[in-house]
């Protein structure tokens, strides 16, 4: 199992390329499932979860061609589901990665009946599949859960169907919206989640042939088609990255180009980012991103979907608070379960209490170097963060997690200066 060694201290300057989004490639590469034609995607992420995914549409009988791109910043994958051979989404590929239940809306659009394991992933509180199953109920799928398993049938095909969806999920609009496009008629996706990845997923299915309109606001309409057929599409760029990469020059008191960085898709971040003090600018590559002052000012800052504060930065964004002068609180409104970093930071000299949902940090200008374990995706990050600021040394234990997320962490931090290695823990 690799570690991260890190001394920290270092100011990163320089530019840092930002890969495509892994939470927008996992449905698109789900996708693929859809057409008999093919798909082709472009700046595709080189992360454990794109690997797992490829996996499991190997499974489902899809053929996977990956190419690593010329200037090694991504992957072109081709997929190639000519006929699905497999049903089943087993529970030792879905188990690691919780993407993995995209695959249904595609299996039982296109097979009319899939069996997939329900998912794991980072252990970041409870994510329920239940507004996914409503949305393929609704479109005249008969569901069933056992062993493990969700069991969908849809012998007769899917109707269009208008769905009201009563919270907002990520995942069960992209999978509603992939079903509903081999549908019966059109479908209606009302209080839909929002997120640049959901428009960027319903760029591609247009490309494939689908009639989609309203992607990226709250209301989606989906005309179904018989068939769809092959695109080429290029992901769009990890705004997650972005703005971990953001944090982590502000951290630091460096100035780094974000190359590839947009920042109408960090606006919910920048905001905050510059009541505390950091300056970011739009250049002709991407963003420069720098600190204005000495020291850093608490800010608070609550998650909500987009355009809200992402839960996906909150992890990153308390490590950024615990350098602050004065104190912020973070309330994380998402998952209950999304603060696994904070003892961790207070290993290495964070002031921060916990009240319920909320964190109140008092910052600190002498962050220490200390052993430190992931516990999650985000978290792990965070604690890399933490360490780039730290005095002495820091010891990143089961990065395992942050390859999952991160393309080359390691080599894009160290080209901007960071003294940061991998190395197999003993």
């Amino acid at each position: 199992m690799d570690r991260l060694r890190i001394s920290g201290g270092h100011p990163l300057v320089g530019e840092i390329p930002i890969s495509g989004a892994k939470n927008a490639a996992l449905p698109l590469m789900a996708a693929g499932l859809l057409s008999d034609d093919g798909l082709t995607l472009a700046n595709v992420p080189n992360l454990a979860d794109i690997a797992s995914m490829a996996d499991l549409l190997n499974e489902l009988g899809a053929e996977l061609t990956i190419k690593r791109d010329e200037n090694n910043q991504g992957q072109t994958v081709r997929i190639h589901a000519q006929e699905i051979t497999n049903i089943e989404a087993p529970y030792d590929i879905v188990r690691k990665m919780r993407a993995s239940v995209l695959v249904l809306g595609p299996l039982v659009a296109r097979a009319g009946e899939a069996k997939v394991s329900l998912p794991g992933g980072c252990a970041i509180g409870n994510r329920p599949v239940d507004l996914h199953l409503m949305a393929l109920e609704s479109m005249g799928a008969q569901i069933e859960l056992e062993a493990g398993y969700i069991h969908a049938f849809a012998p007769k095909g899917l109707h269009g169907s208008r769905i009201t969806f009563p919270t907002i999920s990520v995942g069960a609009t992209e999978n509603a919206m992939m079903a509903a496009a081999l549908a019966n008629g059109e479908t209606t996706l009302i209080n839909a989640a929002r997120e640049p990845e959901i428009a960027d997923l319903a760029k591609c299915l247009i490309g494939m042939g689908a009639e989609i309109t309203g992607a990226g606001s709250d209301t989606i309409y989906i005309q179904g088609k018989p068939g769809l057929s092959h695109t080429n599409h290029s992901v769009l760029p990890d705004r997650i990255e972005a703005g971990t990469f953001a944090m982590a020059a502000a951290m630091t008191s460096g100035n780094v180009e974000l190359l590839g960085a947009k920042l109408s898709h960090i606006e919910a971040a920048a905001t905050i980012l510059k009541e505390c003090g950091v300056n970011l600018t739009e250049t002709e590559r991407g963003l420069r991103v720098s600190r204005l002052r000495d020291r850093l000012v608490g800010v608070d800052v609550m998650t909500e979907p987009y355009p809200g504060f992402p839960t996906d930065l909150q992890a990153q964004f308390m490590a950024l608070m615990t350098t602050a002068d004065g104190a912020s609180m973070v309330t994380e409104t998402i998952f209950e379960n999304r603060f696994m970093h904070v003892p961790e930071l207070t290993r290495m000299g964070a002031n921060i209490n916990i009240h319920g949902s909320s964190a109140m940090i008092r910052g600190t200008s002498n962050l220490r170097g200390a052993p430190v374990m992931a516990t999650d995706l985000r978290a792990s990050v965070s604690l890399v963060l933490a360490g780039l600021a730290a005095e002495g040394e820091t010891i990143v234990n089961r990065i395992y997690h942050l390859d999952r997320g991160y393309d080359q962490v390691e080599n894009k931090l160290k080209a901007c200066g960071a003294e940061i290695r991998r190395e197999k823990e003993a």
